[in-house]
């Protein structure tokens, strides 16, 4: 499976949200990272047809989508940031009721939706109604939903967000089952969700491709340009403006930085292997 994106810009008003975005995806885990309004959901809604681009073209395995129709939607699966669900609908039933909406023939929809809901860990709750769950089930039933056609395409738009920690690690491992032979695309801007799964990360800022390589060799690229640096409060009081801090806390009386800087900060600063929020920071934050 291969998708790309070539050239794909789209401008509300006075604001350009994508501007000549183009990438390629193929089996694998990708998250779509950026600040919010760097222009990741747009991105995702011209994808799967909520929006259209003012150019630029989108085409999977080589043939564009614009001349796929409606069969292009029979390979996504969707998960958008915020999800509607029938709360009066048990798990099971509205399961059930998505498969009918795909098309999906009965018997096999009974087959996956109880499948899907013993992978999701739901079994417990499969006739419980969507309303009476927690934040981190209908998620999961969100997910579910969205696997219900088997597809080769996962989208994610902000699938943890909300999440509690065991939740949000617990999702991190179901995306990371599901992966398998397909291509995965999670948008978020909580940089731990991409950077223990994904194989690539999409750096957007306002709109624009900043970077698009794996965690490692994007850490690799500011090695050298992060730091610790041991002050003090009456310091950082006087003269901190102009550092891009990661991190702040407190040790044996004084005040530990991270601070992400091309230049060693101080003469005592120490320098540290940089990680994903560091290679965020760097290219997102404001001086």
């Amino acid at each position: 499976m291969n998708i790309k994106f070539h050239n794909v810009s789209k401008k509300y008003k006075s604001k350009q949200a994508l501007d000549n975005i183009t990438i390629s995806l193929n089996n694998g885990i990708y998250g779509l990272l950026g600040a919010n309004g760097a222009g990741k959901t747009t991105l995702i809604n011209i994808f799967v047809g909520i929006l259209k681009s003012d150019q630029g073209d989108i085409t999977v395995n080589g043939t564009n989508v614009k001349d796929m129709g409606l069969n292009f939607l029979t390979h996504i699966g969707y998960l958008p940031q915020y999800p509607r669900f029938y709360k009066d609908f048990k798990v099971y039933d509205f399961l059930l009721y998505i498969s009918a909406l795909k098309e999906i023939p009965k018997e096999d929809a009974v087959k996956r939706s109880k499948n899907l809901i013993d992978i999701v860990n739901l079994g417990d709750v499969a006739y419980q109604k969507i309303g009476a769950l927690s934040g981190g089930m209908r998620q999961r039933v969100g997910i579910a939903q969205a696997m219900l056609n088997n597809p080769d395409i996962l989208i994610l738009d902000e699938p943890t967000a909300g999440l509690d920690p065991q939740e949000r690690i617990r999702f991190r491992n179901l995306i990371t089952k599901f992966s398998e032979n397909r291509i995965v695309l999670l948008a978020t801007h909580i940089v731990s969700d991409v950077e223990f799964i994904a194989n690539q990360v999409i750096l957007l800022k306002e709109g624009h491709l900043i970077k698009q390589d794996s965690p490692e060799a994007l850490m690799n690229e500011i090695d050298g340009k992060v730091w610790l640096v041991s002050t003090t409060d009456k310091i950082i009081r006087e003269d901190n403006t102009h550092m891009k801090i990661s991190n702040m806390y407190r040790e044996n009386g004084n005040v530990q930085m991270r601070v992400i800087d091309d230049h060693k900060p101080d003469s005592s600063a120490m320098r540290v292997s940089p990680n994903l929020e560091d290679v965020f920071l760097y290219y997102n934050a404001e001086e």
